[in-house]
């Protein structure tokens, strides 16, 4: 026997999905709008699993607590961005090289996680307060933010830190639109 809990929560977020190519026969258009900075409200579905209960529960559900904190801390009403986005130079100017790649000693990378914020006292010293919040508002990841690649990216954090636990991640669910999804299942077959 196998028990599957589930918990969902809700986000705002914005991103750019500046790889993104399209066949017309398909979606009878060539507009690649998901290239341009763009948002969305966001929800994620973790569903744990277990053989066993402990307490008569696969896990209390307050365990995801740190899951909601850390949501709403990191990426609720953030852009996230790939560190190697082309628009970069111009977008993160101040966190660019002269070709435009970000330099990474001016971000702070959070190891547990993977991702980059950054590092907003390097910025001059009297900059107008819009330019603060721009990029106080910007989180950087190794990827770019599609819904596959940041169903993945959190399938990866909940797994590792709930292993600590002993409770598996059977599948993330991440709702791009109400109307668009991605699932990611431990043994997926396809």
């Amino acid at each position: 026997m196998k028990w599957i809990i589930d918990k969902s929560f809700d986000f705002c977020y914005g991103h750019r999905v500046w790889s993104q190519t399209l066949t017309k026969e398909f979606s009878l258009s060539e507009c690649l709008a998901c290239r341009h900075l763009h948002g969305h409200q966001g929800k994620i579905k973790i569903s744990l699993s277990s053989s066993k209960l402990k307490s008569g529960m696969v896990t209390d559900f307050k365990h995801l607590n740190w899951f909601k904190e850390w949501l709403d801390l990191v990426l609720d009403h953030k852009m996230i961005l790939d560190l190697n986005d082309p628009l970069n130079f111009d977008l993160v100017s101040h966190y660019t090289d002269e070709a435009g790649k970000v330099i990474l000693e001016k971000l702070n990378f959070n190891r547990e996680f993977r991702y980059y914020t950054p590092k907003l006292e390097l910025l001059p010293k009297k900059s107008p307060k819009a330019l603060i919040e721009k990029y106080e508002g910007i989180v950087f990841v190794e990827f770019v933010p599609t819904s596959e690649n940041l169903t993945a990216w959190i399938f990866e954090i909940v797994s590792k830190k709930l292993s600590k636990l002993g409770v598996k991640v059977e599948a993330v669910e991440f709702w791009e639109t109400p109307k668009s999804h991605c699932l990611v299942k431990v043994n997926q077959r396809f």
